[in-house]
Formats: C-alpha cells, structure tokens, sequence
C-alpha cells in the first residue's frame, strides 16, 4: 500500500480497497498503523511545499492546488469542478476553468518573477462534470532559437482518462523578447 500511495499520491482509499481486495476499514487502519495521512492531507502537505516554489504569480492568482512543483521542469495542480464551476443545467465544467488551470500550472512551473502567456494550443478531449477531480500535469520544453520563451505541455486528467491537453507558449522576463505595445513580437 505505500507504494501504491507512493507512486499515486492522489489515489483514495475507495481506489485502495478496489486495488488491494479487502475492506475500507482495512486501508484506514494500515494507513495509521503506518503514518500514512488521508489523500486530503497528503494534498494540503504537498501543496505547502510546492507553494514555497512558485515565483511567477501570487497564490491566491492560482488556479487548482499546486501539490508537486520542480521549476522549469514539471508540476502538478488538483482541481476539484465545485457547483459554481458547472453550467447549471448540466452539471458539466465550464472550459475556462478547466482551461485556467492549465494555464496558471503552465505559468507557475516556470522560474522566473515573470510569465505570460504568449499562445496556447489547446484541445478538449471530453467533458468534466460537477465533483470531478481534474489532475493537470505540466512539463516544459525548451523552444531552441527563441529566447525569453518557453513551450509548456500540459495534460489534464480525471482517474486515468485525458480531458484536456494543452501546448502553451510561456514569455519568460529573463529573455530579450519585450511586450512593447502589450503583445509579444
């Protein structure tokens, strides 16, 4: 089980009773045996630590948790689609916030006092619906020949299913690239 929980810190104990064949109470009591905190917990303890990293835009800009970050490499965001993120008559998630998520992951994984986004390249596999958890996971690319500018891809998933994939050209202010006239040149 702490493997399991190792590679998939987001997995449930409902995903671990699934998985391991035996009763919820079982995973609970093993978690504590073990000092394995609830799947909220192990949320708030990434998400503190990756907080500490981000030097692109202020917490309360971000969009999602961030629970894993490693500068101008790779992160991942949480976002759990609440009532007010969902057109009221279908229960589904509005783009922009599924969207927005990637986007500030995109824009907080990079290590500069600086990012913008200059262009996003973006696909919507599938709808995502009210209490779904969306896990959005950004990796950067290096774009050779353009300095002050990086390419970020970004794949959101609900369980193990892709809904969203995103390429995101990210302006970075340590480059020579300037904003003159508010766009990039």
């Amino acid at each position: 089980m702490t493997k399991m929980i190792e590679d998939n810190p987001f997995v449930t104990d409902q995903e671990l009773t699934r998985q391991l064949k035996v009763s919820i109470q079982t995973i609970r009591l093993d978690r504590l045996e073990l000092g394995i905190p609830e799947l909220r917990e192990r949320m708030k303890l990434m998400a503190e630590r990756s907080y500490d990293q981000v030097r692109s835009l202020p917490l309360h800009e971000i969009i999602g948790d961030i629970v894993d970050l490693q500068l101008d490499k790779s992160g991942i965001s949480l976002f759990e689609i609440k009532e007010e993120h969902v057109f009221s008559r279908t229960g589904i998630a509005r783009g922009h916030y599924v969207f927005a998520q990637a986007n500030s992951l995109a824009v907080a994984v990079i290590n500069d006092e600086i990012a913008l986004t200059a262009s996003a390249d973006i696909r919507f596999v599938r709808s995502v619906h009210l209490a779904e958890k969306c896990i959005a996971k950004a990796y950067v690319r290096s774009i050779s020949g353009q300095k002050g500018k990086a390419k970020v891809e970004v794949f959101t998933y609900v369980g193990e299913e892709m809904v969203f994939q995103g390429n995101f050209v990210i302006y970075r202010s340590g480059g020579d690239d300037s904003l003159e006239g508010g766009h990039l040149e």
